[in-house]
Formats: structure tokens, sequence, C-alpha cells
């Protein structure tokens, strides 16, 4: 079996004992893109550099000495004080003394994220994590060196993998990208999170590049899963090779259409299953005869991809320029097995949202993955290598379950996540009263005179508001509840492969972000790794806890987004009742976790109501890969709209209050009628 293995690594790209080449007849493959022993051990370097860049992040994660941002810590600073200090302004001594107690509190500090990653459940995880990521790194290295060189030479450069990060060329960028707004921030936000590796490849031609990227995305496809780490993988190998996201997420949905009608044809095809079964029985006898492209075919497949071949995949994908031969053995087994096809998209994309899924509404009632249709896809073409989830955190009806997430682009197979429609309706209804009533403007006023969190930790919060405080507390509570088990049997559906074996971005407002958070919570207590690709939490009402933030970014592979507006008061007043020791995420940054993104978008979310309409113009702003560009100047009016709306209604209840002599910094007339709005609002619900 190592002989043929040999011979099947030298056909598609390997070497032979005496060094000589032997190229697809059938078209493109790294035989003929790296033609050099150099070239060779370019891409196996750049490889095993890229893994240990990322094992090293990993490690940060768990490293007390990481603390992330500095801009995140004086943002806080200013949060928390209302006012930065100057300290030029100060006396000598008096600056000695301010220096002081802040090297104390440094001091502190440290000791306390030491005793934090020392404690016993923290190394757990951080071992569990690094096992895990080992062995898909050695999984990784090996498959690749098994094509492009030798495995005893893949294992040497992983060993001695020492990465140097190469400086982009500020007047050349990255190739591929498109000149607007929108692919100049996804640019920024890839290289800044992404950085490119130095490596020799980059010198290639943009043609041999891309083709380079297409080999790697087979040969990890060929593990038979499409993991999150992987996914990462690509996307610091697409800026290595100087080339944009927008390449990548073509290639993706080239693949998986590729391979699901690939598959399909073989599904319906009973000759063709009778030909794998052929190929299975007679195995011996073909790998004596084929010659050197049976060999590699068999060797690498075991048997089973030509019958494949024959349904076209290595015909369909081979459309990107990498010979039919070379596409069907860099994809090894997958590229002979319906089955394993059907496994990686999760039943061909049909668990998510079939009878499988009704198991989980013994615990969360109307729990369900709704499907976010593009018009004009038909089944097949709906399909992607990646899938994305969109939670929303309060609704106005029904239809905001999915509204908010049409903003997601075509990179990605994405759903909306339905749960507990009631709660989040009935809570919707009071939200909407709230904020548009007289109380809540005269309280509004009161509190900004302070800061929010002076208002927080002191409970100065104006009579007027505590009076109708029970409008919104029952709602809020009932559905913060339901978002902590929705969130447990999000991790559940995940873990169980709903998605099949592809990375899931999970992205969510209010309390959809409270479910992400407590899905991944649930994720790190469970060691479950290598599911989740990207978390993008908006107004998160939950804490932001070091500790916390620590097993939510040992979980996600990309990236940990968790965007906050110091301006919603609203989250403060309905986070009021709970613990604020450790502060809240959605108001200021999650500081002290290397490789969390702080996001202020203050300026663009003035109230926790606005981040419903504000997800496209949120998404654009932190480099969001996958974003549709119609969707964000819809978005943005909408948000412009629904923030003057709610300052008209506002003004409305104060004039009204006003006119029938109502005091409304008391505000006992406006209560009874926010009640009976409510009310109303639930009844016609």
């Amino acid at each position: 079996m190592a002989s043929v293995f040999q011979k099947a690594s030298t056909f598609l790209g390997g070497s032979d004992g005496d060094g000589s080449r032997k190229q697809d007849e059938e078209g493109e493959s790294l035989t003929t893109v790296l033609e050099t022993d150099d070239d060779r051990s370019s891409l196996t370097i750049l490889i095993s550099d890229i893994t240990e860049l990322m094992r090293r992040r990993l490690e940060d994660t768990f490293d007390p000495k990481q603390t992330g941002s500095q801009d995140d810590h004086l943002s806080a600073l200013v949060n928390d004080n209302g006012e930065s200090e100057d300290l030029d302004k100060l006396s000598d001594e008096e600056r000695e003394r301010k220096i002081q107690k802040v090297l104390e509190k440094q001091k502190a500090e440290l000791a306390r994220r030491e005793k934090e990653v020392g404690e016993e459940e923290m190394i757990a995880l951080k071992a569990s994590a690094l096992e895990f990521f080992d062995s898909w790194r050695d999984a990784v290295v090996l498959r690749v060196g098994e094509v492009v060189n030798s495995r005893k030479t893949a294992e040497k450069h992983s060993k001695q993998a020492d990465p140097e990060l190469a400086t982009p060329q500020p007047e050349s960028g990255l190739e591929g990208v498109e000149t607007d707004e929108r692919e100049d921030t996804i640019t920024e936000a890839l290289v800044k999170i992404y950085p490119p590796v130095e490596t020799a490849l980059r010198k290639m031609s943009k043609e041999k590049r891309i083709l380079i990227l297409h080999s790697v995305l087979l040969l990890l496809l060929s593990l038979e899963h499409y993991n999150a780490y992987s996914r990462v993988l690509l996307l610091y190998l697409t800026t290595s090779l100087g080339l944009s996201a927008a390449v990548l997420s073509e290639d993706e949905k080239k693949v998986a259409r590729g391979l699901l009608s690939a598959a399909e044809k073989m599904s319906a095809d009973e000759e063709t299953k009778k030909r794998a079964e052929e190929n299975r029985t007679a195995r011996k006898w073909k790998m004596g005869v084929a010659g050197v492209a049976g060999a590699a075919l068999i060797g690498i497949t075991g048997g089973l991809a030509a019958p494949l071949l024959a349904s076209g995949v290595g015909t369909v994908l081979g459309g990107i320029g990498l010979g039919a031969t070379a596409t069907a053995g860099y994809l090894g087994a997958l590229a002979g097995s319906g089955v394993l096809v059907g496994g990686l998209f999760g039943a061909y994309g049909a668990k998510m949202t079939s009878k499988a899924m009704e198991q989980y509404t013994r615990d969360v009632e109307d729990f369900a993955f709704v499907p976010i249709e593009r018009p004009g896809e038909t089944e097949i073409e709906a399909r992607r290598l990646r899938i994305a989830i969109g939670i929303s955190g309060w609704l106005d009806d029904k239809d905001e379950v999915v509204k908010p997430w049409r903003c997601i682009g075509p990179g990605q197979e994405s759903f909306a996540l339905r749960f507990e429609l009631e709660a989040l309706i009935n809570l919707g209804n009071a939200l909407t009263t709230l904020v548009t009533s007289a109380a809540w403007s005269y309280a509004k006023s009161e509190i900004i005179k302070r800061t929010v969190f002076a208002a927080l930790s002191a409970g100065l919060w104006p009579l007027s508001l505590l009076k109708a405080s029970h409008i919104i507390d029952n709602p809020w509570s009932i559905a913060n509840q339901r978002a902590q088990k929705a969130g447990e049997v999000l991790a559940d559906a995940l873990i169980n492969k709903a998605q099949g074996e592809r990375p899931v971005t999970l992205v969510g407002y209010s309390l959809g972000a409270k479910v992400i958070y407590v899905c991944l919570q649930q994720l790190a207590q469970r060691k479950a790794f290598g599911l989740v690709e990207n978390a993008v939490m908006l107004g998160a009402p939950t804490s932001s806890s070091s500790a916390d933030w620590r097993r939510v970014r040992s979980v996600v592979a990309g990236r940990v987004v968790n965007a906050y507006s110091a301006n919603d008061y609203i989250l403060a007043f309905l986070y009021r009742s709970s613990s604020i020791q450790f502060g809240v995420a959605g108001l200021h940054p999650v500081l002290d976790v290397q490789g969390v993104e702080n996001v202020d978008v203050g300026d663009l979310v003035k109230g926790h109501t606005l981040y419903r309409h504000a997800t496209a113009p949120i998404l654009k702003r932190i480099g969001f890969e996958d974003i549709d560009l119609r969707e964000i100047g819809r978005e943005e009016h909408q948000l412009a709209e629904q923030e003057k709306k709610e300052e008209e209604q506002r003004r409305t209840a104060e004039s009204g209050a006003k006119q029938e002599g109502t005091d409304i910094s008391v505000g006992e007339g406006e209560v009874r009628r926010m009640e009976q709005e409510v009310e109303q609002k639930n009844t016609s619900d």
C-alpha cells in the first residue's frame, strides 16, 4: 500500500527517487505549478508556518500577559470615568502618584489573570484545545506532504516552522480585490486578522497562485471534513499568496456545486453504483495493471474515484484549471463516495431543515433553522461549504426572524435561528413602547447628565422609569431565560453536526447575541472544537468577564467580535438588577483576552432597539467577509428612518403628557398608557 501511495504522490506532485517528474496529461496539477524542489518546499513550509502561527494565537488566548488592544483599555477608562485625565497638567508629585497607582493596579490585574488561567478547569480547556488543534495540524501537514513532497519532508518542515509575517506593499495590496469601499474594508480586516506569511510563492503568476489555493482546498476536503481551522488556514494562505477573500469564496462555491452535482448523478445512477462495487472487489487486479494514473486514483481513493469521475466531478472542478485526474486524486475518498459528500453537507443540506430538528423543541419551543433563500438559485446552487446562522434578539413580527440577516452575502449558506416566537414578540412590543414613551425620554435626559456606568453602579434611575419597569422586566426576564436554553440547544445541534462537516459563523444581536454566548460556553464545556469559524455579537446582554470570554475565544477558530455601545441606556436599564461586577459586554470592551475584537458602534446605535436595523452597517464596519451590497444601503436608510420614527413618537408622547398636565418626571399617566399599549399589542399578535 505504501508503494502505491508513493507512486500516487509522485504522479500528483511529489518526486520519485531520481527527481524525475510525470505530468498529468489531463491538465494542470501541483506538479506543473510547483516546478522545482524549492517551489514544493515553499508550499509545505508555508503550510507549516501558518499552522504554527495559528497555534501560537490559540496559546495566546490562555496567556495572562496577553491583554488585548490598548485602545480597548483606554476606551473602557473613558467610558467608566466620563473623561480621560491629562497627566501633563498635573504636578510632578501628582503625576508620579497617579502612575504608581496605575502600576499597582496593573500588577494586581496580572495576578488576577494568572490565577484565572491557572485554575484546573482552564488548564484542562487549554490542553484539550491544543490537543485537538495538533491532531488537525498533523493530518493537514502530512496530507499536503504526501502530495507535494514526502511524509518525512513534511514532518521536518512542521517541526522547524518559524513563521515570518510579510509586510504587504500598500501600493499593490492584494490581487483580485475590487476597488469599491466594501472590498477595501474587507481587505483591510482580512490582512489585519490573517496577516500574510512571508513566502516565495507570492512571486508566481496569479493563475498559478489561484491553482495552489484551489489544490490545498481540495486536499483539506480529502480529510472528509471542512472544519473551522481548515477554513482559517485557507484565509491565511489567501493573504500570503496575495489573493482576495473573493477568490477563495468563489472557489468554495464552485467546489460545493461540483461535489453535489457529481454526487447527485452518482446517487441516481445505479450503473455507477454497480461499477463502484466492481472497482472495490477488483482492487488488487486494477492496482497491478492500471499504470501510474490508475494507481494514483486507487491508492488515494480506495478504488472509488473512477465512478464519480464518470459523473463529472473532475470535469466540473477541473474548470478552474486543475486537471480532472489530479482533482479526483486530491479529493481522495470524497471524490468517490456520495455518502461522504452527503456527510460533508449534512445529508446534502437537508439536515438543518428536516424533522430531525423537531427533537430540540422538547427543550425550546419552536426551535428551527429557517433558510434565507436567494431568488433564482436551485437547491444545489444554494449549497455552500460554509454556514452562517443569524439570530434575532427581539421581534416586531414573525418576519423579523429572517429580515435582519438578508444582508449576509452569497459566500455562505445562510439560515436564521427561530426560537420562542411569542416570548421575543412580547419583548419587542414592550421595548418599542418603552423607548417611545415620554417617561423614557425624561429618564434618558437625566441619565445622560452622568454616564451609563454611573447609573448602573449607583442605581441612578428616575422614579418614572422605575414605576414603568414592570412593563419591560417580565418579558425581558422570560426571553432572557429562553435565550439561555436556546444557546444550550444550539450547541447540542452543532455538536451533533446538523450543519454537516462545515464551519459555522454565528451572528446575533441583543438576546440573539446571548444565545451565541451561551452556545460557545457550552462548546467549551464539552470540549467541542473546530465547529465555529466566526462569532459576531452585537449589543450582547452578557458578562464581559475575561474568564468567560477566554472560553468563548478557545472554541472559535476565526474572529470573535464584540460590538458595543456606551449609549445603550436600555441595555443598562435591563441589566440593572443583574450582577455588574464583571461589566456588560454590550456596553463596553471585553478586556484582557487576546483575540477578541471590540468595536464601538455607539455612533450607529443610539439605543438598543436600533440594533435590528444596524446589522448590515455594523457588519460592513467590521469588514465582515460575506455581506450583500444591495442590503447595506437599504438597511442604512431603514436605520435612519427608525431612529427618526422613535424620536417623533417620543416627542408626541411628551406633548400629550404636557397637554394633560401630567408631570413626566413622575409619569403616572404615561405609565398607564404604556401598560395599555403593550397589552393591546400582545393581544393583536
